[in-house]
């Protein structure tokens, strides 16, 4: 039975504005210059603040004096009545001059690291059958130069992809050509078989290569977990011939591919900071980072025209109204766009703010044990912004200062209290756990109840396994992996 009803929701809707601001809010500065490129060129309505400050490719003015610009192309909404026939530069915003130098990007053609194998392929006396094996082979090694496919694996592959038959013996004989190539431990399934294959290319007549490869091949485990005394006890070495062995295998490349350095292989990260901390006469000195970043507005053609239809709507046809209506959703959006990247900057700069007032102390001479326990909360709570909004700002964005570069989300920890009451930050527990290792014996290295112990002594009452957590964070071995002999 059908039945009608009323029901009243309270929902909330984003505005464009809210939307374009909550995705810029999201970006760092050097991607804020490409998404107001892309805007730019789906959107004629927009142009340069400043049509005589034209830019060069990174921003920079140019010194030389420029020619009279030529007169703009007058624009009529007849130009709009039929969509399908726009040309392409009415649809792209006009970023050249012809005075601009358009230098072509520099572009290196060295080999990558899977050509380099490719062409070390070539140099073996193979058959058709062999070499397309070899090459499956090598299209599968990472960029590591680790083979992390099972044999069986790729022999089923091949069945079905090339529908080439082979058996394991035949692949396994394939990929010990791809491992005698180099970098000497390519092709390796695992870490020990990528060591030992750099061992067998050594003198194997020489002592301590032969003890390094015994210490590999059948004491492997009690090397990861640095059980010195049974391997020394089971190979009959004494101490020297046990640390000759050992320094010959720190010597090896863990990761052989990571060798083949090759700039068109490797992502480069480039940190540009999205604030500036300058100190001038004792004085903090924040700004934003806008040196690419060039003022909007909205098009005086564009409006003027878009007013004068507007205030002449009668006697206009079908497509005219539509071109009419083209126009002003460009202006919208325009406007938008320019409002959103307004809100955007005094965003990033009201939560800075924020930080380095409440930071203040670190952000003298940038000592770690001045740092206050800070969390998203603390700032929302002063900027009156939600945490979600101070989670987008911090993500993601650097700020420079006269003591490095550091990411935002670096100035926020938890806090502990010590046994006088005093609230401190983790981080600053994590400094000295840091430089209690760092300082420690390696021959007797400090074990976590000991950390314990210190911290407890310097007025820090934490728990072993809060100690552990804290060291794990910082990317620190257990006490027993980072003994030496």
């Amino acid at each position: 039975m059908l039945k009608q009803s009323l029901q009243q929701k309270l929902l909330q809707k984003l505005s464009p504005l809210q939307i374009q601001v909550i995705k810029l809010l999201e970006i760092p500065t050097f991607q804020l210059e490409q998404r107001i490129k892309e805007e730019m060129e789906g959107n004629p309505v927009l142009e340069y603040a400043d049509e005589n400050n034209e830019r060069t490719e990174y921003g920079d003015e140019e010194p030389e004096e420029r020619e009279p610009k030529e007169e703009k192309d007058e624009i009529s909404f007849d130009d709009y009545i039929s969509t399908d026939d726009i040309p392409a530069y009415k649809l792209q915003a006009r970023n050249y001059s012809k005075d601009d130098k358009q230098e072509d990007i520099p572009f290196s053609n060295g080999t990558t690291f899977h050509e380099n194998l490719i062409a070390q392929l070539g140099l073996r006396i193979l058959n058709e059958r062999q070499r397309n094996i070899a090459e499956y082979i090598i299209g599968n090694i990472d960029e590591d130069g680790y083979l992390r496919r099972e044999v069986d694996e790729l022999i089923d592959d091949l069945a079905f992809s090339q529908n080439l038959e082979i058996s394991e013996r035949e692949a396994l004989e394939i990929l010990a050509v791809v491992q005698d190539f180099d970098p000497p431990g390519v092709g390796a399934r695992d870490l020990k078989e990528c060591l030992l294959l750099q061992l067998a290319k050594k003198d194997q007549t020489n002592p301590v290569v032969a003890n390094a490869y015994l210490i590999l091949k059948h004491h492997f485990e009690e090397f990861t977990r640095k059980h010195y005394d049974k391997i020394a006890r089971r190979l009959h070495l004494d101490d020297d011939d046990l640390k000759d062995a050992m320094d010959e295998i720190l010597k090896l490349n863990p990761k052989p591919g990571g060798s083949y350095s090759n700039p068109m292989t490797k992502a480069v990260q480039l940190i540009i900071p999205d604030f500036i901390l300058e100190v001038e006469d004792g004085q903090f000195q924040l700004s934003l980072n806008s040196r690419n970043i060039p003022e909007l507005r909205v098009s005086n053609t564009y409006s003027t025209m878009l007013s004068e239809y507007q205030s002449n709507k009668k006697n206009q046809s079908r497509e005219q109204k539509d071109a009419v209506m083209f126009v002003k959703q460009k202006l919208d959006s325009a406007k938008w766009f320019i409002d959103a990247i307004k809100q955007r900057q005094n965003t990033l700069m009201t939560v800075m703010e924020a930080i380095l007032n409440y930071q203040k102390d670190y952000f003298v001479e940038g000592d770690e044990t001045r740092m206050r326990p800070m969390i998203l909360k603390d700032i929302a709570d002063i900027t009156n912004l939600d945490i979600s909004t101070i989670s987008r700002v911090s993500n993601s964005k650097y700020i420079q200062t006269h003591f490095g570069i550091f990411p935002l989300k670096y100035f926020f920890s938890e806090g502990l209290q010590t046994d006088s009451g005093e609230e401190v930050s983790t981080r600053e527990i994590k400094k000295i756990l840091e430089e209690c290792i760092s300082n420690e014996d390696k021959h007797k290295p400090l074990t976590d109840d000991r950390l314990a112990q210190i911290l407890k002594e310097k007025s820090y009452n934490i728990a072993r396994r809060t100690v552990a957590k804290y060291r794990e964070q910082l990317n620190i071995p257990v006490a027993r992996l980072r003994k030496e002999l």
